[in-house]
């Protein structure tokens, strides 16, 4: 384990940077599905396995319908009776109602948000954790109004019997069971309806929230990171075992600047805008990652010698852990079907989401899912198969001495660019071979691949001149891709190499993500020789931007 850096800040906002709240994963990995017929399972846009035994799922068509199946227990399928059923019923409560953010509670309780805003609730409630007010069963979905009808939440979360919202201008709402502090009232009273929590998080803009069984987690903008309720097992990183009725920043975190934390049982993960991972709290199954079982009252850094992390994956539910490298790697440890893995395994995986639906026990979701259907990427994959084939191809560049072979149909149907150049050139004696000079070969034919493929797969350093090509060619997607992929390959090393490139090809997003990086890691930064080879002005104005944000003062 390594000390924690020290003297670094953190300014500004990473609330759309590496946190997805769906990814695109196979949804028959999960036993409960096979319940479902071929074309039910195709379908199914979104959907979430949960429950005590993860007998229970909620799903969400393409036509934005939402139905239900399992065993219902506490009335947690809202189908206004008790019965379990393994044929889906329709929540007609919830049909068009666009659900963007889901999770649930022990009870089971379920909590959602949609694209507008709301939220609902339904299932278990005997500590008011559905937040009406009551303790009566929710046997149907109820909108949660108390407090939150003039908010529009962005994300819900649930612990075993409380529940927490975030709404867009970074407030934190809880309600429910409250007998270690969890709802952060500064009370151990529980609490029958949304309440925000205040005391230290009142003048912050929090970001993100996450719960543990009966513990609370929160981010804020500056990535700092905050936790209250119960602390048995150092789950709130706090250096002791005490509970906090209150939010208490995570103080040795301090030099750090979070960008996504998870909560499992009675343990935390922590990701950092470096892709760095800590963690914290209970290991009574290896489930920090360490090599060992023994408690973790501080945050921990675990995968020192991995590659950059760029997502972490935890249930409350569960004791079982698991992370996604820069690379696509997927690592797993803790719970594992019944074995205690102490350090994180490198797994076949291509998603964490896989790790639950596999060795987690049970084998819940642990976020909200959209699902890929093999059947609708037929032509994609085919098209996919004909990129550089000699055999099919009609067209052919030359870059750096090599050929790529292509097909003007394809690049005239997926690129104005190309459907422009070809105008030009049809009624005249069309070229069998075109020669590029302005690009270097892997640039461009990584985007030739992309209007194959719809995805890119470059390094950041090379994703820099495929954002300049993606700028030429008007390819906005292309250019997002390209920010997505630099942002995810940032390093104090080539942080200001990237800044001055984003204001180059005039990436607004890029750019400020950039700068945002350089502020928080300025001393390490300004050591690095990007920095003093930085352009007069670019380096003026990068200064004078930076002071205005008080990156200088003591």
């Amino acid at each position: 384990m390594t000390a924690l850096p020290i003297g670094k800040k953190c300014q500004l906002t990473y609330r759309n940077y590496m946190k997805p709240n769906i990814v695109m994963v196979d949804v028959g990995k999960w036993p409960i599905f096979t319940l479902l017929s071929p074309q039910e399972i195709a379908s199914i846009r979104k959907a979430c396995v949960f429950g005590t035994s993860a007998n229970e799922a909620i799903y969400i068509t393409h036509n934005d319908e939402v139905f239900v199946f399992g065993l219902n227990c506490s009335n947690c399928l809202g189908t206004g009776d008790n019965q379990s059923t393994i044929v889906p019923k329709k929540l007609e409560a919830l049909c068009g109602k666009k659900i963007n953010n889901l999770s649930y509670g022990s009870g089971p309780h379920v909590i959602l948000s949609t694209e507008d805003g709301e939220v609902y609730a339904w299932g278990h409630n005997g500590y008011s954790q559905l937040g009406n007010g009551t303790t009566n069963q929710g046997i149907t979905p109820i909108q949660v109004c108390t407090n939150l009808l003039i908010k529009r939440v962005i994300e819900v979360a649930c612990g075993s019997h409380h529940s927490m919202a975030l709404s867009s201008d970074g407030d934190v709402y809880a309600w429910g069971y409250n007998n270690c502090g969890q709802v952060g009232s500064g009370s151990t009273a529980n609490q029958p309806t949304p309440r925000k929590v205040s005391n230290c998080l009142q003048t912050k803009m929090v970001v993100s929230i996450a719960c543990g069984q009966t513990s609370s987690m929160a981010v804020i903008d500056n990535g700092e990171v905050y936790g209250w309720g119960y602390n048995g097992n150092g789950q709130l990183g706090l250096g002791n075992n005490g509970n906090q009725l209150t939010p208490c920043r995570v103080a040795a975190l301090h030099g750090v600047c979070v960008l996504q934390i998870t909560c499992g049982y009675a343990h935390t993960l922590a990701l950092t805008d470096e892709g760095l991972l800590y963690s914290w709290g209970a290991n009574t199954y290896g489930q920090l990652g360490t090599g060992n079982k023994s408690n973790q009252l501080s945050p921990a850094q675990i995968m020192m010698e991995k590659e950059r992390v760029v997502e972490i994956a935890a249930c409350h539910s569960s004791h079982t852990s698991a992370a996604k490298t820069q690379g696509g790697q997927v690592y797993m440890w803790g719970q594992c079907r019944g074995q205690s893995v102490v350090l994180p395994h490198l797994t076949h995986f291509t998603c964490t989401d896989d790790v639950f639906a596999c060795f987690s026990t049970p084998a819940v979701m642990w976020r909200l899912l959209s699902v890929e259907h093999e059947d609708s990427l037929t032509v994609a994959e085919s098209l996919k198969k004909e990129f550089d084939s000699p055999e099919t191809s009609d067209l052919k560049f030359r870059v750096d001495g090599k050929y790529i072979h292509v097909h003007k149909a394809v690049l005239k149907i997926r690129c104005e660019h190309f459907r422009t150049m070809f105008q030009s050139y049809w009624n005249e004696d069309m070229k069998e071979v075109i020669e590029i000079d302005q690009f270097s070969y892997p640039v461009y034919r990584a985007f030739l691949e992309y209007l194959y493929t719809d995805s890119v797969d470059l390094p950041p350093e090379d994703a820099i001149g495929l954002l300049d090509l993606a700028t030429s060619y008007c390819e906005n997607r292309l250019k997002k891709l390209c920010q997505h992929i630099i942002k995810r390959g940032i390093t104090v090393e080539n942080a200001f190499s990237l800044l001055s490139a984003a204001v180059r090809y005039d990436a607004e997003d890029l750019e400020e993500f950039c700068f945002k990086f350089c502020v928080n890691h300025l001393t390490e930064v300004t050591q690095t020789a990007a920095f003093w080879q930085m352009d007069g002005p670019l380096l003026k104005e990068f200064i004078a931007k930076a002071s205005k944000c008080g990156a200088f003062k003591n």
